[in-house]
């Protein structure tokens, strides 16, 4: 194995860590990528008490797992965005607090910038995410929309991330965008101008999910390679699209995960059309050595199964690279 098989936790916040720890080493994963909700891991404790700390990672030594990055993706949404009723339901009490719109935003960017400093001391140099964003809603140029509206939108998030990468610098910590619809950036051309905005900083790089590029028809494997030294985590999560029955497009159609009639849906890593072979070939030239990390999402399948066939599926299809040239042996001075 070249790389350390991993479970985000996202997904299986309803279960408490002390319950998902052991179930994710028998499903086969070497280690959690710990979702800043639940009981996984909370920024605040982390940052208020060492015991939290070390509790954590008794737990997870003591089913034999690690940990080689944390997720904050609810608060990251918030801070980047118009807020309204559906942040309420996934940011914490006092990140919400009164619900005002631009409050509600800067508190988000304090506890994301919290997050840098609690990773820091939990040990971790990753810390992946959202940022959210003031311009998603003009993605379809109607009405008209000029280059100078989408520019603001990028010079808002630029203002906005400025400080919290300040303090991921601090921290020693990369913050990784998941590019992702709603983000800032969900494509090549938009994660290009969203380093712009933040002044090429070096803390601001890219977890790596093709299911978000894939059924938009962006070329996931040359993300790869457009953002090599950017790459600072990678969710190994698939989708199948135009499999719908005609009737839902690339937009959703207002219907739900696992509706027959969608276009696109995630399906368990390796059931979907993700070239995953090809990801690792990329992943290898690109010199990436962090974990692959299942993000496990199918509303046909029951989650255990999946997320166990999952983890099997990338152990078998990581390789390591090559130490030379297959034919440098080829040369007389080797043999």
């Amino acid at each position: 194995m070249s790389r350390p098989i991993t479970l985000f936790t996202g997904q299986w916040a309803d279960l408490p860590l002390a319950e998902l720890a052991p179930l994710a080493k028998r499903m086969g994963y070497d280690g959690l990528e710990l979702a800043c909700w639940g009981d996984h891991f909370n920024v605040q404790e982390a940052l208020a008490s060492p015991r939290y700390l070390q509790d954590k990672w008794a737990l997870l030594r003591e089913h034999g797992l690690t940990s080689l990055a944390i997720g904050n993706h609810l608060v990251g949404q918030a801070v980047c965005d118009p807020i309204d009723e559906r942040h309420r339901s996934i940011l914490p009490p006092h990140v919400w607090g009164d619900g005002d719109t631009e409050g509600v935003r800067q508190r988000a960017a304090r506890e994301l910038a919290d997050t840098a400093r609690a990773a820091a001391k939990f040990g971790v140099e990753t810390v992946t995410g959202f940022t959210g964003s003031s311009i998603w809603h003009a993605t379809y140029a109607f009405p008209p929309t000029s280059q100078a509206y989408w520019d603001q939108g990028f010079a808002d998030f630029g203002r906005r991330f400025a400080p919290i990468l300040q303090a991921f610098d601090e921290a020693g910590v990369n913050f990784a965008l998941e590019v992702h619809p709603t983000e800032i950036a969900f494509d090549i051309a938009s994660s290009q101008r969203a380093i712009e905005a933040v002044g090429g900083h070096r803390r601001f790089g890219f977890n790596f999910d093709p299911s978000h590029l894939a059924y938009q028809g962006v070329d996931y494997v040359k993300f790869l390679r457009t953002f090599a030294d950017r790459i600072y985590n990678a969710h190994m999560k698939d989708v199948w699209w135009g499999r719908g029955d005609g009737t839902v497009g690339v937009f959703g159609g207002h219907t739900s995960f696992g509706d027959a009639r969608r276009f696109w849906d995630f399906r368990s890593v390796g059931r979907g059309m993700v070239d995953f072979e090809s990801i690792i070939v990329a992943l290898n030239d690109i010199a990436y050595a962090g974990p692959l990390s299942v993000e496990w999402e199918d509303s046909r399948m029951d989650r255990v199964h999946g997320a166990t066939e999952s983890a099997a599926f990338c152990r078998r299809l990581d390789f390591k690279p090559a130490a030379g040239a297959f034919d440098a042996v080829f040369a007389r001075e080797h043999q």
